[in-house]
């Protein structure tokens, strides 16, 4: 599903309206025949509304005649038209409430195609591509996305149809009765349309911009509220914010202009269409009819009523067309995310445990990788090459923002390289199947779920046992501290108990454990927790690395000295590599060195 190529030459709200609409068709084309059989109901629905006018107005002359005559009521014609009034009423109830089934039961089946093939994709892009931006574009779509959309397939074809087809009809039955009737009850229509041709002018583009800098606005927020944990600690609340509220203000000063004039055009048409004045036109002209005899009092009520009917069908109308233009852009978002790109599917075979140690069977090695992320220029990895003994520990070293974290990602297949590979055992990570089985990671934000402490060790191994959890977590010296909690490993995150950071970062621990991958990742592992919390994690640690390939982020410097391998990286590239003692002479990890044990003194003596 994916948007057409706008017209060139356009602007770009007009692109956005013409390609909204493409991929408005494209996710509709699955159930067009469903809305159209909708449709085809809700007229038939709509037809049947004018026969109890008919009847209406038959009745009305047997009373009149009647009364006119001094007679008996006709009581059978009375009933006569009484069945067939409940009688077509009924019917035309139980066709729309047919219409709205069909339509409904097509809405569920597109919004669990969208929900399905979402995942499906979503499962499958790179993981560096879920920023607090994209997590926003995902929360939009999943929550608001779809609900706009299901406005437009569940409910537009009835209610649209209805709103069209009905006050047609009725109209056509109006001037039957008499023309002058008729032209009365729709005397106010032109008045209003006129001030809504006025106000509706640019009415796609102005609203694919204003869904535009809603979507801005949301991602905005999303992008403030997830990181305001840092931004606080680092006392740039004010500059975070500064992104969120320029985006509001934006939107408030787009929104007051674009508004403001089509209040007053809105009030000028609505007041055409007020009841007190629809029925001063038609009781007043009917009256003056009825006075020459042209009509009937019975014909005056029959199409006073039609006219009360112009207004309803009106604003149905106009929320139709307003939710068609905010669907179009829905969908669109829709389709963008279905396209986004993915990583390719694994084609290798690999043993995912036994491996056995000095066979090379888990050495990773990185070769001539480039890397740069979307919209820059400057690559983040910059032709790094390098290798990462089995059963060793390899530490990458450099200044704040040189790439370490990117060349971990890499390895962990956050992303995959423009260029250049990334092996394990000689087979690049892209061809690995279950490759989570061969690499685990510890981040800095252990990234725990809202479930039970239990799930979350075994996330990457749900068939573990119950001993093979406790185990485990023993290992990562965290459970006697869950045990001490009320409920144990049953304890719910965020419900029934918080965590320090450092026990959260031992859960993580315990998870790897239990996933026992050959490769690990180690990212800053205890860079957000106090010096307490260090000891027990650098404990844990040191029980998972043993027996693993390891790719260790760190900057203190009892860490970075019991390594075996030293990699310096600066803007993306291998500087130099070795051990510690070797490397001590190159000057760019000479600096880094005593910078770090500068900050690691200064910190033990506070």
């Amino acid at each position: 599903m994916s948007p057409a190529d706008p017209t060139p030459g356009t602007s770009p709200e007009e692109k956005a309206q013409n390609a909204g609409t493409a991929a408005l068709r494209d996710l509709l084309s699955p159930v067009s025949g469903s809305l159209a059989t909708g449709r085809v109901l809700a007229a038939l629905s709509a037809i049947l509304s004018v026969i109890p006018y008919v009847a209406l107005v038959k009745i009305g002359e047997v009373l009149l005649h009647a009364s006119a005559t001094g007679s008996g009521v006709d009581g059978l014609a009375v009933r006569h038209w009484l069945v067939i009034l409940i009688g077509t009423f009924s019917a035309r109830l139980l066709i729309y409430f047919g219409a709205l089934t069909v339509t409904h039961l097509a809405d569920v089946r597109v919004g669990h195609t969208i929900r399905g093939d979402l995942v499906a994709r979503l499962a499958r892009v790179p993981l560096s591509w879920f920023t607090a931006t994209n997590s926003g574009r995902v929360r939009k779509a999943l929550q608001d996305d779809i609900t706009t959309v299901h406005q437009l397939i569940a409910h537009q074809p009835v209610e649209g149809t209805n709103a069209v087809v009905m006050p047609l009809a009725l109209m056509v039955y109006a001037f039957i009765i008499d023309w002058r009737l008729g032209l009365l009850s729709i005397a106010t229509v032109p008045l209003y349309l006129v001030s809504n041709l006025v106000m509706l002018r640019g009415m796609g583009e102005k609203t694919a911009e204003m869904d535009r800098k809603l979507s801005d606005v949301s991602a905005r927020m999303v992008e403030f509220v997830t990181g305001i944990t840092v931004v606080k600690a680092f006392g740039q609340v004010g500059r975070a914010h500064s992104r969120y509220q320029k985006a509001a203000d934006d939107f408030y000063s787009f929104y007051f202009a674009w508004c403001r004039p089509m209040i007053r055009m809105a009030a000028l048409g609505q007041s055409t269409l007020a009841v007190p004045l629809i029925l001063l036109v038609n009781l007043g002209g009917g009256a003056w009819l009825v006075r020459h005899d042209y009509v009937s009092v019975a014909d005056v009520t029959a199409t006073s009523l039609i006219a009360l009917l112009v207004p309803f069908a009106i604003e149905v109308g106009m929320n139709s067309l307003w939710s068609h233009q905010l669907a179009g852009q829905a969908a669109l978002r829709l389709s963008t995310l279905l396209g986004t790109p993915v990583l390719q599917d694994a084609r290798a075979e690999q043993e995912t445990r036994g491996h056995t140690p000095g066979t090379g069977k888990h050495d990773v090695v990185f070769e001539n990788v480039m890397f740069a992320y979307d919209g820059s220029d400057t690559p983040a990895v910059d032709d790094a090459t390098f290798n990462l003994r089995e059963d060793t520990v390899t530490a990458l070293v450099g200044p704040s923002g040189s790439g370490k974290s990117t060349i971990a990602a890499l390895l962990a297949r956050f992303a995959d390289p423009d260029s250049g590979s990334v092996t394990i055992g000689g087979i690049p990570v892209a061809d690995i199947p279950e490759l989570y089985s061969h690499v685990g990671f510890v981040l800095q934000d252990p990234q725990l779920l809202g479930i039970s402490i239990r799930d979350n060790i075994a996330l990457g191994r749900p068939d573990a046992s119950e001993s093979q959890i406790r185990d485990a977590a023993q290992a990562a010296h965290v459970l006697t501290e869950i045990e001490a909690l009320p409920d144990g490993l049953d304890t719910v995150l965020g419900t029934d108990s918080g965590l320090s950071g450092g026990q959260a970062q031992r859960i993580a621990i315990a998870r790897a454990l239990l996933v026992d991958a050959p490769v690990l990742v180690l990212d800053e592992a205890t860079a957000l927790t106090d010096p307490e919390a260090q000891h027990e994690i650098q404990q844990a640690l040191s029980t998972l690395v043993q027996g693993r390939t390891v790719l260790l982020i760190a900057h203190r410097p009892e860490v970075i000295t019991g390594v075996d391998q030293i990699v310096l990286i600066d803007d993306g590239r291998v500087i130099a590599t070795g051990d510690h003692d070797s490397m001590l002479s190159h000057p760019g990890y000479a600096r880094l060195w005593n910078t770090a044990q500068t900050d690691h003194s200064e910190g033990s003596t506070q």
